[in-house]
């Protein structure tokens, strides 16, 4: 279930086929080369990539700069993979990050990536609507610029 309609699907065709572009998607500590937010990752346990494995990403928006831990939550290569952040948190997890891969004709792929806010965040809460508005078009804009960069990544 999502909250205060914190939850934005964007789409971009590739000319990669999916396992190329799964293989982008699912190497986390390089998604600070694509994103204007995150800043990479670094794996904490488990096989890198795999579901069930976690790691901590780190974003900055400005000057400000925090991490936060995430868990792999779906790996099907060349398919979707997926993470949750804060999963052992008693009130989270909070936010849900899907990267879909859809074969389309002519060997490309349709990649989606989903943004869905399960549970606000603690940092998030005594924000206005408006504030939470504004936050959510930043991340709308972000996922624009990542998927155009996975793109460029993936045809190059």
């Amino acid at each position: 279930m999502t909250v205060h309609q914190m939850h934005h699907e964007a789409t971009v065709e590739i000319a990669a086929a999916p396992d190329t572009v799964y293989g982008l998607v699912c190497d986390v500590p390089r998604m600070g080369e694509w994103s204007p937010e995150n800043a990479g990752a670094d794996w904490t346990s488990g096989t890198p990539g795999a579901e069930g494995s976690t790691f901590e990403g780190h974003n900055r928006i400005g000057e400000r700069e925090w991490s936060v831990p995430c868990t792999v939550t779906t790996a099907q290569p060349g398919a979707c993979f997926e993470w949750v952040t804060r999963p052992e948190d008693p009130e989270g997890p909070y936010v849900r990050w899907t990267y879909r891969m859809t074969p389309n004709e002519g060997g490309g792929t349709s990649l989606t990536e989903i943004w869905d806010v399960v549970t606000l965040p603690p940092t998030l809460r005594s924000l206005s609507s408006e504030q939470l508005a504004a936050r959510a078009d930043d991340v709308r804009a972000g996922m624009a610029a990542t998927l155009a960069a996975i793109k460029a990544a993936a045809e190059s």
